[in-house]
């Protein structure tokens, strides 16, 4: 093992697979900034570990032996031990699904298991990226949902209405997220009202396949509709439409003066694809005349560049994710340093925000 200074993060390993387990120990120790601590084969014991000793963070599997990597976030939310978790998951749709519980239960961001055709170069440079940000991101708050939900009874009690120009015209609303999103959009979507009177996109920063499943769960736990976007659809009211991973989602007019989706493969920008700045960059040429842009909890500063480009020809309101509600403060500190925000919101007020700009009731 390298040398280690005093400030390396610690890493606790907890995967079945002997295989697995000696490439992200050889990947992590490789690192000067991580340190293999301690190595787990299940859940039972990675717990017997949690129990005593505090890590950076956990790069864990999710199917293992006696205890699997769901029970294992259970046991840490029931026990109220706070941990960083970096999941592992499989290519399958399954495993896509399982990852959605996963990210619900308090991972913070996951990589997708390689394989024989996997470039080990990059994924050794994207393993340590993403566990770079979940080392040094916040700790899952899994009071927000409940939070969401008292901020929505007193939006609508409220019937607070933020207005966009002269408050007429049509309306769109624009989310980017990134890692911390798809638990932090657990606290958005499925507050909006029913009918919501304006279009939803969001982009967050997933692969291919599991944007599908992001896009279910959604579905599931909210009044309005959400689906993964396909190409030429038409926009309606109501509806969120989810970026598929691996493309990048615009929107554009059609013949018939509608606005449908429209894909384009062209390569990652800000190094992730799909990139919300292409997203907002469309809507620059759009028959909206009011866009509500949210920008919630991610590294890096997509997002950024798009919006200031939507800015000089829309009526535009930016809503950031507030630092302190952020797994990670990146997307959004960028959109502040900007001064392109209109408003820093805690995550639990972004759905009541959105209703208001909207001009659209909860009840």
């Amino acid at each position: 093992m390298m040398n280690q200074t005093s400030t390396t993060k610690k890493v606790l390993v907890v995967d079945d697979s002997a295989l697995m387990r000696s490439l992200f120990c050889a990947i992590i120790n490789s690192d000067k900034r991580f340190e293999v601590a301690d190595i787990a084969v299940n859940g039972v014991e990675a717990l017997e570990f949690l129990q005593k000793k505090s890590y950076d963070a956990v790069v864990m599997d999710i199917s293992m032996p006696m205890m699997d990597g769901l029970q294992l976030l259970r046991e840490l939310r029931k026990r109220k031990i706070a941990a960083r978790v970096m999941v592992v998951s499989s290519h399958t749709y399954e495993g896509a699904k399982i990852t959605m519980d996963a990210l619900t239960l308090g991972a913070l961001d996951f990589l997708q298991k390689p394989g024989p055709k996997t470039d080990k170069a990059l994924f050794r440079e994207r393993f340590l990226e993403i566990l770079e940000v979940v080392a040094s991101g916040a700790y899952p708050d899994f009071n927000s949902l409940q939070d969401a939900e008292q901020a929505q009874k007193a939006g609508g009690e409220q019937s607070v209405r933020e207005s966009l120009g002269s408050g007429s015209g049509s309306k769109i609303v624009a989310i980017a997220s990134s890692t911390g999103g798809p638990r932090a959009l657990q606290s958005v979507i499925p507050y909006l009202p029913e009918k919501l009177d304006a279009p939803v996109l969001l982009v967050q920063h997933m692969p291919k396949g599991f944007t599908a499943s992001l896009a279910e769960r959604l579905n599931e736990l909210s009044k309005v509709s959400v689906k993964e976007a396909v190409e030429g659809e038409e926009l309606k009211k109501g509806t969120v439409y989810v970026a598929m991973g691996g493309q990048h989602m615009t929107v554009t007019c059609s013949g018939a003066g509608r606005h449908v989706i429209h894909y384009t493969d062209e390569p990652p920008r800000e190094g992730v694809k799909p990139s919300a700045n292409y997203m907002y960059e469309s809507l620059a040429d759009s028959k909206f005349d009011h866009i509500i842009c949210a920008v919630m909890t991610g590294m890096g500063a997509d997002g950024t560049a798009g919006i200031r480009s939507l800015r000089k020809a829309k009526d535009t309101y930016v809503i950031a994710q507030n630092k302190e509600t952020c797994t990670v403060y990146g997307m959004p500190k960028s959109v502040v340093a900007a001064g392109l925000a209109d408003t820093e919101t805690p995550l639990e007020q972004i759905a009541q925000k959105i209703a208001q700009c909207t001009g659209t009731r909860f009840f």
